[in-house]
């Protein structure tokens, strides 16, 4: 009985992990367009250098956390971003790439 308790304590742990773990981590990007009314900015990607990644595929709108982070932000700036895994793809972290 008590080893099926700790089963399942350290299950809903892991459950309540995963959302931070599948979350994307300094994902590089250039910046293609910016919503300040409502708070969204439009993120291409840029390929990591590997062998058939020439392609980056179409920009992502994503919501951002706090409109402060895109104060200093402009179209064809070069970023990395981290974003939460949510229904709304929102952006947690942004910075500016020099």
């Amino acid at each position: 009985m008590r080893a099926v308790g700790i089963t399942l304590a350290t299950v809903a742990l892991f459950a309540g992990t995963l959302p931070a773990l599948a979350a994307e981590q300094g994902t590089a990007g250039m910046v293609t367009g910016i919503n300040r009314l409502n708070g969204t900015i439009a993120i291409k990607r840029v390929p990591n250098g590997t062998v058939g990644a020439n392609t980056a595929g179409a920009a992502q709108e994503f919501k951002i956390k706090d409109n402060a982070m895109i104060e200093n932000i402009h179209a064809g700036d070069r970023v990395t971003f981290s974003t939460s895994d949510a229904a709304t793809p929102t952006i947690i972290k942004l910075d500016r790439q020099k």
